[in-house]
């Protein structure tokens, strides 16, 4: 138990490394002067802020001595000054703080901001995987911009980010292979997007519940690990390649590659019958071991395979769909850059929050009336 859970440390601790990097040093250290009352932000003015609608995770409440700062301005003022002297407004310690705030108000929330885009435009499934996916692809959004920030803030603020996802990954893949009765609250917060399988049914009898051994989270952890890496250095070079590449990317990593062996239409005449076929991926370093012609037709209960011949319409909605995919990451990614680096080290994380794929509003409301003729 012990050893398996070191393991597990160790494995959140490479992956943390293999998300650092480079940057070329400028001539100078660059310092960002904090401000005063930073860490002592008012909840409820932010609140006010909020647009009404969207998902927000919900408020930590804040700790006593958070509260009796706030109330006793000359105690505050000496412990922002005992902050600085200890360093807690230097670069990693500051990090680790908005790493978590950065991650869970920015990040986290898009899957269950955005599910009947999620699951009803690109069909994915209420499954975790799908929910990684999603934040995977925002918090590789997030890191783009934090990469143009001068060293070592960019560098330690990317890390904090890594550390804080793949923690959350741990606990939610921990709730989905060792469920129990009463689940802790994950690194962040629950999420409605995702449906966990082993859940105990509320009002049966307590029996005991089935608990995968320790081995296995840290196979799942090594498994979406690979597919960060793999989803980051896809995205990055199509950002530069161009936007067929990044069209293909997103099929590929977001939407599960639906029809990469082809689009089978339904016969004239013939009654519809089941049918399943999926993408695989064979591992680079031992393709042979997977027998891709087989395991195509084996059902993993993942949800994203390829579209029976009944509903090979939805393919048509492809062209348009990686095209409002692509049109949102470049224009989020352009909407960060222009946000000054100031903003992700102390801002109010709600102010830097993603925007919408498709505003169903707009839509809505842009479809001409039907007129009624008495």
């Amino acid at each position: 138990m012990l050893a398996s859970s070191i393991a597990r440390r160790e494995l959140l601790r490479s992956t943390a490394v293999a998300g650092r990097v480079a940057h070329r040093v400028p001539a100078r250290l660059v310092h960002f002067k904090p401000p005063n009352d930073l860490d002592f932000k008012n909840l409820e003015e932010a609140k006010k802020n909020r647009k009404p609608g969207d998902f927000y995770p919900p408020d930590r409440p804040p700790t006593p001595l958070a509260v009796y700062l706030q109330q006793h301005p000359r105690a505050k003022q000496y412990f922002l000054k005992l902050q600085s002297i200890l360093g807690f407004q230097r670069s990693k310690p500051m990090a680790g703080r908005r790493g978590l705030m950065l991650y869970e108000r920015v990040c986290a929330v898009k899957p269950d901001d955005e599910a009947k885009f999620w699951k009803e435009d690109c069909y994915l499934p209420s499954t975790f995987q799908s929910w990684f996916t999603i934040v995977n692809l925002h918090v590789w959004m997030l890191t783009v911009r934090l990469r143009a920030i001068p060293p070592p803030y960019g560098r330690d603020f990317v890390q904090a980010l890594l550390d804080t996802f793949f923690y959350d990954l741990e606990d939610r893949i921990t709730g989905v292979l060792q469920p129990k009765y009463n689940p802790p609250t994950p690194y962040t917060f629950h999420s409605d997007f995702y449906h966990n399988p082993n859940k105990p049914p509320e009002g049966a009898p307590r029996t005991r519940l089935g608990r995968a051994p320790d081995r296995l989270i840290t196979r799942q952890l090594k498994t979406h690990r690979d597919q960060y890496m793999g989803f980051t250095l896809s995205m990055d070079a199509a950002l530069v390649q161009g936007d067929m590449e990044m069209a293909a990317s997103v099929w590929r990593n977001l939407l599960g590659a639906r029809g990469a062996a082809g689009v089978v239409l339904p016969a004239p005449g013939q009654q519809p019958q089941k049918y399943y076929r999926r993408s695989i991926n064979p591992p680079i370093s031992e393709p042979h071991k997977i027998d891709v012609e087989r395991e195509q037709w084996v059902d993993d209960h993942s949800g994203v395979h390829d579209f029976p011949p009944a509903e090979a319409d939805k393919y048509l909605t492809y062209p348009e769909l990686m095209l409002d995919l692509v049109t949102y990451i470049r224009r989020e990614i352009k909407r960060l850059e222009d946000i000054p680096d100031e903003a992700f080290l102390w801002q109010d994380p709600d102010t830097l929050r993603f925007g919408k794929v498709r505003n169903y509003s707009a839509q809505a409301s842009a479809q001409p009336k039907k007129s009624t003729t008495s």
